[in-house]
């Protein structure tokens, strides 16, 4: 999808991070950058006799133009050629930043904040934007390693295909070798990642169970190893718990790429388990990756 970069920026140093991450995947994409502010406390939320772009003593112009201009400042530092916009606005940040998406090609928000946009990662921002915008959602946590591949998440679901694409056109962007990590247990023929023990045998064919995940792994990167010869693919099969052997996985890696809901998501559930596990628990960024499956 063509369009901006937009990022999620509070002032706290967590959005501040994600300016700069922003700022390098707009350069990678030659697109624009721009820069989202929203202020104002949801309705629930706002205290008694406090209008609600009030942010303590300090001053309407002179908080956002602080929180912009340090902004700006970040990003010309890592990025000075990308071209930077301002998009500021009066609103519950969540909305704000689901609207904004809608013309986005990417989204890139901190895992906590002041605010606004803070706290993603501990309550439920993070999980409606992955799960209600309308372009990848990428999650800045942690430090990544640099010299990292991209890891994908392949669950060989219709809705992953999305995800597989996405990681793949990352990956060539960056230069960088790509990890294709599908995680299977004995509860895959159920699609299932639940209680219990999924290392031990309730299959009656362990080898014809492996077989088809290999299949299922091998034909999700067919058509794309096609359109991107030039990126370098290892393709990985590990018989594992499927958000452990993930999250383990991302300490090596300089992004995490995963899809919304996998093969074992509820009809209807938007995100599923593992990806709110990732956005939760990976030590690198994640992007989640909405499909039309």
């Amino acid at each position: 999808m063509s369009g901006p970069v937009i990022v999620g920026v509070d002032g706290s140093a967590s959005s501040l991070a994600a300016v700069e991450v922003a700022a390098h995947e707009a350069r990678l994409r030659e697109a624009e950058l721009r820069i989202v502010h929203a202020f104002g406390w949801p309705a629930a939320h706002m205290p008694a006799g406090v209008a609600p772009w009030a942010r303590g003593e300090k001053g309407l112009e002179a908080m956002v133009e602080g929180t912009l201009a340090e902004a700006e400042r970040r990003a010309y530092a890592r990025a000075p050629e990308v071209v930077t916009s301002r998009s500021v606005v009066v609103g519950e940040p969540l909305m704000v930043l689901e609207i904004e998406s809608r013309t986005a090609a990417l989204a890139v928000v901190g895992s906590r904040g002041l605010g606004g946009f803070g706290g993603l990662l501990l309550g439920s921002t993070a999980v409606h934007l992955a799960a209600h915008g309308h372009c990848p959602l990428m999650v800045v946590r942690e430090h990544p390693e640099p010299a990292g591949p991209v890891l994908l998440a392949v669950d060989g679901s219709p809705a992953g295909e999305a995800a597989v694409g996405f990681a793949f056109a990352e990956a060539a962007l960056r230069s960088a070798p790509l990890l294709a990590l599908h995680v299977w247990n004995t509860w895959s023929e159920r699609a299932y990642d639940g209680p219990g023990d999924p290392l031990s045998s309730v299959v009656v064919d362990i080898d014809r169970l492996r077989e088809a995940e290999q299949r299922l792994l091998d034909e999700a990167l067919e058509p794309w190893r096609a359109r991107f010869p030039q990126v370098e693919v290892e393709p990985r099969l590990v018989r594992s718990r499927i958000r452990p052997a993930l999250i383990e996985a991302s300490r090596e890696a300089q992004l995490l790429v995963t899809g919304a809901r996998g093969r074992g998501g509820f009809t209807g559930l938007l995100l599923g388990s593992v990806s709110q596990a990732l956005l939760h628990h990976a030590h690198c960024p994640v992007t989640v990756v909405r499909g039309t499956g």
